[in-house]
């Protein structure tokens, strides 16, 4: 982990993750787009990991603590969208209403509503759904919907499709955005080791609480009342649950 300062020390410029800081950081300097951010460079600091999960744990949290002026990505988002579909209805529930850990029948982690209904509207028009059964627009009761009559809606509208079958279609669809449920009943320690060192990475709820030298030290970490990280979420489903023969600790 690397850190760009400015003359204010207290907040960073930048931060980043290479397993070689020093190439990575001489490739800012050779990168003109950079220039910005280098001429405002007094100097640069560095945070070392012993494997992937931890580097990629802490630069999220550091980005989101800190928000560096020059990291685009992996700010907080703390009113997520997602959709919450059932065997009559689609709707587009929040994060600070709803708690995402635990919810079912969610599908997609979108930083908004209209980017959740882009979503849902692309999807309509490959699988022919219906955008008043989708939510998107009112019907009119025994009516057919403007696009049944273009045949970009299979009729779930009027009768030519039911409305369960027009869900579990879309549930098919979405199937591969399904958001999961936080596995276990409470904090977990997942091992990272590297040659003779040992680091525990200390979660709950899908929220990184830092990394601890021991699995005691570890159990002292306090979960905060907090958002839905989305980003923990994802580096958790994609580098850690997709993983064999990682060891993971239950705390609680």
């Amino acid at each position: 982990m690397y850190i760009f300062y400015g003359s204010d020390q207290t907040f960073p410029l930048y931060i980043g993750k290479s397993i070689n800081i020093r190439n990575r950081v001489l490739a800012h300097f050779r990168t003109q787009s950079e220039a910005k951010l280098l001429h405002m460079t007094t100097d640069i600091g560095f945070h070392e990991t012993i494997g992937e999960i931890g580097a990629l744990l802490l630069e999220s949290q550091l980005i989101k603590n800190q928000s560096p002026l020059f990291n685009k990505r992996l700010r907080v988002a703390r009113k997520l969208c997602s959709l919450r579909i059932t065997e009559k209805t689609t709707q587009f529930v929040f994060s600070n209403e709803t708690d995402f850990t635990h919810a079912p029948d969610l599908f997609g982690l979108f930083k908004t509503r209209h980017a959740a209904i882009d979503q849902i509207r692309e999807l309509a028009d490959q699988e022919r759904l219906c955008y008043g059964a989708l939510g998107l627009e009112k019907l009119t009761q025994g009516r057919a919907c403007f696009r049944f009559s273009l045949k970009k809606c299979a009729g779930a509208c009027c009768g030519q499709e039911t409305l369960e079958n027009h869900q579990q279609r879309l549930r098919d669809s979405l199937e591969s955005l399904r958001v999961r449920s936080w596995p276990y009943p409470g904090r977990i320690a997942i091992e990272e080791k590297s040659g003779a060192l040992t680091e525990y990475h200390i979660l709950n709820n899908w929220l990184y609480l830092g990394t601890a030298q021991s699995l005691e030290s570890g159990k002292s970490m306090i979960t905060p009342t907090t958002h839905f990280d989305r980003d923990s979420y994802k580096i958790l489903c994609r580098y850690v649950f997709g993983q064999d023969g990682l060891n993971i600790v239950e705390l609680d």
